[in-house]
């Protein structure tokens, strides 16, 4: 297969500085403020961004260095397949979250909920749009009875 490279559009800068630290998803790092700056190339793919509540972030998982296709996940006591979870231990280390968007000024966004480490590569922002992300019945497999405000 042939291999795929990304230059990353910015940096988050969050008061997680280790990954040990980090929550194990946006949802889980409520009111943690971060700031992402955005490479002053890109500022102008901003535009209108901050009409939206929440943006997708898309980006590399930096600190991981090796990855396992089982995983066991801390809400249960068997392992399940690396693409069954929300590990960060995957093949292509790639992250991903919804964030609250404060504000963008100029090539900075103030974000609320951040799961990052400080100094993540941004890769990707896009809007949050729930009845685009969801429009038929969600099923969510072993994790049935443990995810928490389905």
């Amino acid at each position: 297969m042939r291999s795929v490279e990304f230059t990353p559009i910015g940096i988050i800068h969050t008061p997680i500085k280790d990954r040990k630290d980090a929550p194990r998803q946006s949802r889980l790092g409520r009111d943690i403020a971060g700031i992402i700056e955005i490479d002053k190339q890109y500022e102008r793919g901003l535009t209108d961004l901050e009409t939206f509540s929440h943006v997708v972030l898309i980006f590399h998982l930096h600190l991981s260095k090796d990855f396992s296709l089982m995983s066991k996940p801390p809400v249960d006591d068997k392992y399940h397949g690396v693409f069954a979870t929300r590990s960060p231990r995957r093949p292509n280390p790639i992250g991903i979250s919804v964030v609250r968007l404060e504000k963008v000024e100029g090539n900075i966004l103030h974000v609320l909920d951040v799961d990052m480490v400080d100094g993540t590569p941004i890769l990707d922002i896009k809007p949050y749009i729930p009845e685009v992300n969801s429009g038929d019945p969600i099923r969510y497999g072993w994790l049935e009875g443990r995810v928490e405000d389905k």
